[in-house]
């Protein structure tokens, strides 16, 4: 799972991100591209320019007629992971929104998180709680401060489920 989140876990409002941290967006492009992306119909429609370039876009969407432009469509998490695309890939990224990482979280072993050093009091939807009991942080960035191209100050980490 990749994610952007404010220190309440808030990642989102009005079907929008929080904030565009330009540091935030290049780490997102250098880690998902190449690799399958899988987002909820809502994600999709979101994306400025449809959908992501040199990824493989699918789209978990209860609509089972629907159909979105250079990307799969898929109506179940089992239907997605039956996919020849993610059985047959090392690594895919579950870049949201709340609906998707809620279902997927169970099944993800890492979670790549941009940490916000701010708190978005109108967020409207939220990232699962990363117990600390299930969770080891792999590695942390420095910290970035914020400046003409970065709103806020943020960091980068990256977190492995124990087994």
């Amino acid at each position: 799972m990749i994610v952007a989140l404010d220190e309440k876990n808030g990642i989102g409002r009005n079907n929008k991100l929080l904030c565009r941290l330009s540091g935030d967006m290049k780490n997102f492009k250098e880690l998902t591209t190449g690799h399958p992306v899988i987002m909820g119909r809502k994600t999709f429609e979101s994306l400025p320019k449809g959908a992501l370039p040199n990824r493989v876009n699918i789209v978990l969407t209860k609509d089972e007629e629907k159909i979105f432009d250079d990307a799969i469509s898929c109506s179940s998490i089992d239907e997605v992971m039956n996919l020849r695309v993610i059985k047959n890939c090392e690594k895919c990224f579950v870049i949201g929104g709340a609906e998707i990482y809620k279902h997927f979280f169970d099944l993800a072993d890492k979670l790549y998180v941009t940490s916000i050093r701010h708190t978005f009091e109108d967020a409207d939807v939220f990232f699962p709680e990363i117990d600390i009991d299930n969770w080891r942080i792999n590695s942390v960035s420095d910290e970035f401060k914020a400046d003409e191209k970065n709103e806020f100050p943020y960091f980068f980490a990256v977190y492995e489920r124990i087994r």
